[in-house]
């Protein structure tokens, strides 16, 4: 689908994206602004692309037996809006009205717990391995959809908003190339 082509429907689902409904998430604070964007980087099992157990975490049917780095996974209930995939495909779990469970305990310029105010896109990827051109082509419509019905005013990593915690989206993210697309003209 031409990325032109993305908007947020008045439900906060996008309506090129493929769902897989998640149970975890709760329902925003009342009058709660989103103003902020968090993005990951998410793999499973670690380095490996294109399976569905990324989904199969987000939805809470991960066999934690199928691989021993899901075994501290086991009691993990967490989600994101969306996964942005290798190919380009987007998949949303949860509503933009929602709340997803995808930071965790954060901090951004004083203000805690930043899943309140904030919408999460996983890429998959891996701190060791560079995003894919249609990666950056998608996050870009996607931060622009995102733009038309939210009054977004941070872009950040969960590294930023958990330092002592979290890496992620990783080195391998090009920053100054979503910047570069956000410049008119």
């Amino acid at each position: 689908m031409p990325e032109s082509l993305l908007f947020l429907g008045p439900d906060g689902w996008l309506s090129a994206a493929r769902r897989v409904p998640s149970p975890n998430f709760d329902a925003r604070a009342d009058g709660m602004a989103v103003d902020m964007v968090v993005l990951h980087n998410i793999s499973l099992p670690p380095g490996e692309f294109g399976g569905e157990d990324i989904e199969r975490l987000f939805t809470n049917t991960l066999d934690c037996d199928a691989h021993p780095f899901y075994a501290g996974l086991r009691d993990l209930r967490v989600s994101a809006h969306f996964l942005l995939r290798r190919d380009g495909e987007l998949v949303q779990f949860v509503s933009c009205h929602d709340r997803a469970w995808h930071a965790g305990v954060t901090r951004w310029q004083g203000r805690e717990r930043c899943n309140d105010f904030s919408i999460g896109i996983e890429l998959e990827g891996s701190d060791y391995t560079p995003f894919t051109e249609v990666q950056y082509k998608r996050l870009t419509a996607l931060l622009d959809a995102l733009q038309c019905c939210y009054p977004i005013r941070n872009l950040v990593g969960h590294n930023d908003i958990a330092p002592q915690r979290k890496t992620d989206p990783g080195p391998f993210f090009d920053w100054q190339r979503i910047a570069e697309s956000k410049k008119p003209g």
